[in-house]
């Protein structure tokens, strides 16, 4: 029957180096005030920006944050994704370990994609309904297997982010 094809296609995310961001799937208009509230509360002093398409209704997409440039580039990466009931959160001065537990503690919130700086790109299968994300392309593939340097690497960093004591 015509119309009923799938068309895969892959969307890459903009952003600066230094912002990360969460891309996830919602199910109500209530999620932008209830993200916009979590990252408020968990670090104040974080900058971010967020924006969330309803799937019905006007299907806009709504938008929040603290930080224009953040909230302009979640808006313009949402229109470039175009699923709906998605959200992506740029975040800055703020990391997604801050926040993450308590978005994916949501009523709304069904599913967290991916928390990242790295760059990446969204797998998105577009039909005549509409758009869905079928997964994200997170960094790069791995390169071979941690050593025991690689080790002393990873865990001297967490200490020195403060993630890990001694």
């Amino acid at each position: 029957m015509a119309g009923e094809g799938v068309e895969i296609r892959v969307v890459k995310i903009h952003k600066p180096e230094d912002v990360n961001f969460i891309l996830g799937q919602s199910h109500f208009i209530k999620t932008v005030e209830d993200i916009a509230e979590v990252v408020v509360g968990a670090v104040p002093g974080a900058k971010f920006g967020l924006a969330f398409s309803e799937a019905s209704g006007d299907c806009l997409i709504r938008i929040d944050g603290n930080d224009e440039d953040l909230i302009a580039l979640a808006r313009d990466n949402a229109k470039v994704i175009g699923a709906g009931h998605s959200f992506i959160l740029f975040l800055r001065d703020c990391y997604p370990v801050n926040v993450l537990n308590a978005i994916k503690n949501l009523q709304e919130v069904c599913t967290v994609y991916c928390a990242t700086a790295n760059p990446a790109e969204i797998v998105i299968a577009e039909s005549h309904q509409g758009r869905g994300i079928l997964g994200v392309i997170d960094g790069q593939k791995p390169r071979g297997v941690e050593g025991p340097e690689g080790v002393r690497w990873r865990t001297g960093l967490l200490r020195k982010l403060g993630y890990k004591r001694g």
